[in-house]
């Protein structure tokens, strides 16, 4: 009889076993959502951009991707080569030659890791710095205000067409907390007009929860984030882009919708217990109307701003340099 079980042992041949492994692997590749097709298959998950600085994001999120299959490729084919080759065999019980350590492969599994992050730390760096550069002069500039547990949105633009009113370089008391490196690019006889949200605010269009954010298709936007309470997190997801809205601290980016249409966004930080309700909306729309809209704010009296947020000192408010 051998020492490891007779011939009926109920243990199963390897076949079968990685048989089971394939097509559970298959199951639950397929089963992940009825909707999902295989057009989508090429995002890895990611929704369909809406902007023009979207695709980068997706391409960098591509590539991580490969170089993760690549990766685990390779690591699971050491592993089912070292199960398959190497088992314990049923009629040798001697113990194998032992090599206490092998300083070629030692050094190979040393270096590739420090290759890979390398790799994707100058991929990562170089978008993150493409993403977060600011154009000299934006078409259009609103102020983003997270505070608990909704949003406000200043439309820093002159509605009434006057470049007078009001008077050059003054800054409206309510957006003097935001850095001047900002507030300079702010356009001549922005008056501005405003919306505030509240949790039970609904989208016209597709019925969701939250205040909606108007944007012109095709023109650039400038984002400057601001919060009047905790850390907030602002994520339009088909954006496929977020930033924090930290009190204290002015975060800014910019990005070019392309394509019309009502999306989803969300506060993406843990902000305290209503944290799921800092729900909003994202509409693109023509210029036209874009533009007919801020009219329409400022005929029901929303002129002027909400203010920017936690209040800064001199020094931390002016402390950043950004690279233009």
């Amino acid at each position: 009889m051998s020492p490891y079980g007779s011939d009926r042992s109920p243990r199963r041949p390897m076949r079968r076993k990685l048989l089971q492994a394939l097509t559970a692997g298959v199951v639950l590749a397929t089963a992940t959502g009825c909707s999902y097709t295989w057009k989508d298959f090429p995002r890895l998950g990611m929704p369909t951009p809406v902007t023009e600085e979207a695709p980068r994001i997706l391409s960098l999120w591509q590539g991580s991707w490969a170089a993760a299959l690549i990766t685990g490729i390779l690591v699971w084919g050491l592993i089912m080569w070292s199960v398959i080759f190497h088992r314990r065999s049923r009629t040798k019980i001697e113990v194998p030659a032992q090599t206490r350590y092998n300083m070629p492969i030692e050094a190979l599994y040393t270096v590739v890791p420090l290759i890979i992050v390398s790799v994707l730390f100058y991929f990562t760096a170089r978008d993150e710095s493409k993403l977060l550069t600011l154009s000299a002069k934006p078409a259009h500039t609103i102020n983003v205000i997270g505070f608990q547990w909704s949003w406000g949105f200043n439309y820093v633009e002159n509605v009434d067409g006057d470049a007078v009113t009001p008077k050059a370089g003054v800054v409206p008391k309510e957006l003097a907390s935001l850095p001047d490196r900002f507030t300079k690019d702010f356009p001549a006889g922005a008056e501005g007009v405003y919306d505030k949200g509240v949790p039970g605010d609904r989208n016209a269009d597709t019925n969701n929860p939250g205040p909606t954010l108007y944007l012109p298709k095709g023109e650039k936007v400038r984002f400057i984030l601001s919060s009047n309470d905790v850390i907030h997190s602002f994520w339009v997801v088909p954006f496929l882009f977020k930033q924090d809205v930290i009190p204290g601290h002015t975060n800014v980016f910019e990005v070019t919708p392309n394509q019309e249409g009502t999306f989803v966004g969300k506060c993406a930080e843990l902000c305290g217990v209503d944290h799921s309700r800092m729900l909003f909306n994202v509409k693109v729309v023509s210029p036209a109307e874009y533009k007919a809209h801020l009219k329409q704010l400022a005929e029901k009296g929303q002129t002027g701003f909400l203010p920017a947020g936690i209040k800064q000192t001199d020094p931390a408010r002016n402390a950043e340099v950004n690279k233009l």
